[in-house]
């Protein structure tokens, strides 16, 4: 089933082996059966946290197989066909007879995901995102997805996001589980904020990792029209064409801001002070480190 054909209908996330899965969007069973898919070296699996990039990721990744050209992918179809959801319903079937190269985008955990990928079969891009950005980001993107619980307001789905009742998950199990496997994966571990401050190294960088040969020329196409700015006026990148039964479009946009630093307009002080605590819990030996001002940029 393509994703704009789920019907209309009252979804609820339903806890399964540890994470939430949505009714009418996902099945348990469907879902547990992708572990055991069989990989090509050719599939590339974007992964997220929700609101961590997915879609600007669907762009990059379609311009680099159209080396470039962007009119190509446009009357191809919507990104999010292209491009679809591991996790939704009927894409495992569609996978397996799919032709190459496979690219999908999930949000699950990685013990869902194919266990060949373990074997460095087929590769994988994680792409992660400061989560106080993430926090406000998802937010926003509840007024709009039907099949999210609409927040009373931005205290109550902050507390929601502390204690992981939302879809995802603890965005802080999901990074630091997925970077653990970098090294048994053929992996890119990038950041959101990467992607702001140099977006043409990010570009380069999945190209080599998909073995692309493109000219400076394509590469220069590729990160043009990957920009937050040119993929808001392309309908088919920024999920204006996805069926109202699933995003309610008069209450915002798919693409909103796309910046870094946004937090600090919503966040109290007691609540950055509280999740700055928690982060430095659970994050106080990772590795990679998160940008949370646009000004911290160089």
């Amino acid at each position: 089933m393509d994703v704009d054909e789920v019907p209309t209908q009252d979804y609820e996330l339903i806890p399964h082996r540890g994470f939430g899965l949505i009714t009418g969007i996902h099945d348990a069973d469907d879902v547990d059966q992708i572990y055991d898919l069989e990989i090509r070296d050719t599939d590339v699996f974007v992964i997220t946290y929700p609101k961590s990039g997915t879609i600007w990721m669907q762009q990059i990744l379609l311009l680099l197989e159209a080396e470039g050209d962007v009119s190509s992918i446009s009357q191809a179809g919507n990104n999010s066909d292209l491009v679809p959801w591991m996790e939704v319903k009927g894409t495992r079937e569609a996978f397996i007879t799919a032709p190459s190269p496979r690219l999908r985008v999930s949000h699950l955990p990685s013990r869902f995901m194919p266990a060949a990928l373990s074997t460095r079969k087929g590769k994988v891009i994680y792409v992660a995102r400061n989560p106080k950005d993430v926090l406000v980001s998802y937010f926003h993107f509840h007024k709009v997805a039907n099949m999210l619980e609409t927040p009373k307001d931005f205290n109550d789905f902050f507390e929601k996001f502390m204690t992981d009742r939302v879809f995802g998950g603890s965005w802080f199990e999901h990074v630091k589980t997925w970077y653990s496997h970098r090294d048994h994966m053929d992996m890119l571990f990038i950041t959101y904020e990467e992607m702001i401050q140099d977006l043409s190294s990010v570009v380069q960088r999945i190209s080599s990792l998909l073995g692309k040969d493109l000219t400076e020329e394509q590469l220069a196409s590729v990160v043009k029209h990957s920009t937050f700015n040119n993929m808001k006026k392309i309908p088919q990148a920024s999920y204006q064409q996805v069926s109202d039964d699933l995003l309610n479009h008069s209450q915002g946009v798919f693409m909103r801001k796309g910046t870094v630093g946004d937090w600090k307009n919503h966040f109290t002080v007691a609540q950055s002070e509280r999740f700055d605590e928690l982060f430095l819990r659970e994050m106080q030996d990772f590795p990679v480190p998160f940008i949370w001002d646009i000004r911290d940029m160089k």
